[in-house]
């Protein structure tokens, strides 16, 4: 691959008050840096867009890492390939993953990146969406945090999302009873016609809790919680006695400048003896390749479906980011810049 020479890329430049829009990034062009001792020159191919996002573009003080200063560009979970490399480590064409950027080329340190090879039989796009983040959170928050034991009771909201349908999959093949939480009835069909939940629930219907509760008869022992506010209140009134919340996500609050009120049903943590743990994917880095092997089986023996919604064009990243606080997302939503050489 030849070296070039300017790079486009979005820079940061307006903090949203609410959702992403249009004066939150600006395209712009850069010369390409030369890496020096240690760093790596990547071309960037996919970019995943992540929930989480949303919270680096804010000023939170207990955010688990760095806020993007604004006048930086973009940071995105990518998948990338090397172009030159000034460390042992790699090799130019090797293909790597790296909390990289919105951006055509990128000069990365690398240490902080890891080998990346598709499962065989796997398209490139769909083994990056399953095994980068997507699989390993879910596999990580059902099964280490949430515990399950078969014949329990699993509610996964946001289930249509690509940590959810795979939380709720894995709960299936844990021998579980699974229940999701989606934002229309076509994603709940899709729910329980696709990937074999037992049942699943419109949480945008007015007797949302009543369909809820006739969805867990016997109540419920592991949430697996993407959304919190409302939503996390209704399952919390369900809890059975020594029950296990997992808190991955909570992409209610994330358009709020302010901190959301809640749980109020947080009582129930003492009534019902609850377990409640949050986790950030990130510190569980050493444990991606045992995960990935388990997920990688599966999707071999056709145990684990996944729908990616892949924008085209770096362009395109903005309008992606947004689809994930809007519902007009389906499945794993990314971003496809270029393809490997």
């Amino acid at each position: 691959m030849s070296r070039p020479q300017s790079s486009r890329y979005w820079r940061f430049d307006t903090r949203p008050e609410s959702l992403v829009n249009a004066q939150t990034f600006s395209l712009q062009e850069r010369a390409v840096a030369t890496p020096e001792e240690g760093e790596l020159l990547v071309r960037n191919l996919l970019i995943s867009m992540d929930a989480t996002n949303r919270l680096w573009l804010g000023e939170r003080e207990e955010l688990y890492m760095e806020p993007i200063a604004l006048g930086d560009c973009m940071k995105a979970f990518s998948l990338c390939q090397v172009v030159e490399s000034r460390s042992r480590l790699y090799q130019p064409g090797q293909l790597v993953t790296a909390l990289g950027e919105w951006a055509d080329y990128s000069v990365l340190d690398a240490t902080q990146v890891q080998p990346f090879t598709a499962p065989d039989g796997l398209a490139l796009d769909m083994a990056f969406g399953i095994m980068a983040i997507a699989g390993p959170t879910a596999y990580h928050g059902l099964l280490n945090v949430g515990q399950p034991r078969p014949g329990e009771t699993v509610v996964v909201t946001a289930a249509s999302g690509a940590v959810g349908c795979l939380a709720g999959q894995i709960a299936k093949l844990s021998g579980c009873r699974v229940v999701g939480t989606a934002g229309s009835d076509a994603k709940c069909q899709w729910l329980t016609d696709t990937l074999g939940f037992d049942a699943a629930v419109n949480y945008k219907l007015d007797d949302f809790e009543a369909q809820l509760a006739e969805a867990c008869p016997n109540g419920i022992d592991v949430q697996f919680e993407n959304v919190g506010g409302a939503v996390l209140d209704s399952c919390l009134k369900l809890m059975n006695n020594n029950g296990r919340v997992v808190i991955c996500g909570l992409i209610s609050m994330y358009n709020s400048a302010e901190n959301v009120p809640g749980p109020y049903m947080f009582h129930n943590s003492i009534m019902k003896r609850l377990k409640i743990e949050g986790f950030v994917i990130l510190d569980h880095a050493a444990d991606f390749p045992r995960m990935q092997s388990y997920l990688a089986q599966w999707l071999r023996d056709g145990q684990l479906k996944f729908r990616l919604n892949c924008q085209h064009g770096l362009e395109k990243a903005p309008e992606a980011l947004r689809s994930l606080y809007t519902g007009d997302n389906d499945g794993k939503v990314m971003v496809q810049i270029a393809e490997p050489a």
